[in-house]
């Protein structure tokens, strides 16, 4: 996946033939608590199919529990978690996600690995071994879709290798593939890249940024775009060159006392995936993200970073005349 000169830059959030944004994932009111101990309050959330969004903040500030009440493995106490448009309480395929630490069978090659989930949701054992042929014919398929995915990726050239034979940021690529078959409408990545060495780290980062290329031609196209992506990361830098959109979770706000909520949700710069890194760029924001949302020593109303929807409608008039 080599960087494109041509590539055109992250553009505004996508929206619905109506004109409205095209919403995937809605948090309306969630609270979740672990006894005495309050975690999130109120938090209210909405992702637009086609972005990729950013979520940091301070550690205790629970973006794990919001990550699994997104999930559908930890619903909330209070509130509810709507995915177009209707509520759910329990797992899907139509939110994958990747952690921290991949899990590949190391018994199967990294294109099997990808094409195992197809082949649990799409066949059983006895369809396997009494209609031995039809599921031979479907296998090839499925293979043939795990290659096109690891082409995506970067992994063409290790189809056929095992978990063994490959770096640890080759088989964090080969997890983004298993989520990537299965087509959610929504991909969660909890800390993906933490454990990976900056130059391979930095690999990844960029494949991020050509999914987003691939949203943008599929809305040039007038298609869905593919890739609805929020990952979950404590490196500030990577965040705002990833995404484009930060959310800051956090307890430091006055009312905090009753647990963490969004306390910043902002546009983040654009970059392309062949430009350069410019810190320079973002630097005013990280210096806003820092002291919003990770310092306990600026207390402020949970509403006074909380822009992103009213800075998308205000650019759209401006671009309407």
């Amino acid at each position: 996946m080599n960087a494109d000169s041509s590539s055109p830059a992250k553009q505004p959030s996508p929206t619905a033939e109506n004109g409205q944004p095209d919403i995937v994932l809605e948090c309306q009111q969630v609270s979740h608590w672990f006894g005495d101990n309050k975690v999130l309050n109120n938090v209210n959330l909405r992702i637009a199919r086609g972005q990729i969004v950013a979520l940091v903040g301070p550690s205790g500030s629970g973006k794990s529990t919001l990550l699994r009440a997104i999930l559908g493995t930890h619903p909330p106490k209070s509130g509810q978690v709507v995915m177009d448009g209707a509520p759910y309480r329990k797992p899907h395929r139509d939110r994958g996600i990747v952690y921290q630490r991949y899990s590949l069978f190391p018994f199967l090659t990294a294109e099997e690995n990808v094409a195992f989930g197809p082949m649990l949701d799409q066949t059983s054992i006895p369809f396997r071994v009494f209609q031995f042929p039809k599921w031979r014919a479907q296998r090839a398929d499925q293979l043939r879709q795990a290659g096109e995915l690891l082409d995506q990726v970067g992994l063409g050239h290790a189809k056929r290798k095992y978990p063994s034979e490959l770096s640890g940021g080759m088989c964090q690529r080969v997890a983004i593939a298993q989520a990537l078959i299965m087509r959610p409408k929504l991909l969660l990545l909890d800390e993906p890249f933490g454990a990976l060495d900056e130059s391979t780290r930095e690999s990844l980062q960029l494949m991020l940024l050509h999914l987003y290329q691939e949203n943008i031609d599929a809305r040039a196209k007038h298609q869905p775009e593919p890739h609805t992506i929020l990952i979950v990361t404590h490196e500030l830098n990577e965040a705002l060159y990833v995404s484009d959109r930060i959310l800051g979770l956090s307890q430091y706000h006055q009312g905090g006392s009753e647990g963490a909520t969004i306390v910043y949700d902002k546009p983040a710069p654009i970059f392309q995936p062949h430009e350069e890194r410019d810190h320079v760029r973002f630097n005013q924001q990280k210096e806003m993200l820092l002291k919003s949302v990770f310092s306990d020593e600026f207390i402020q109303h949970h509403s006074e970073f909380v822009s992103f929807w009213s800075e998308v409608a205000s650019e759209r008039q401006q671009l309407s005349h």
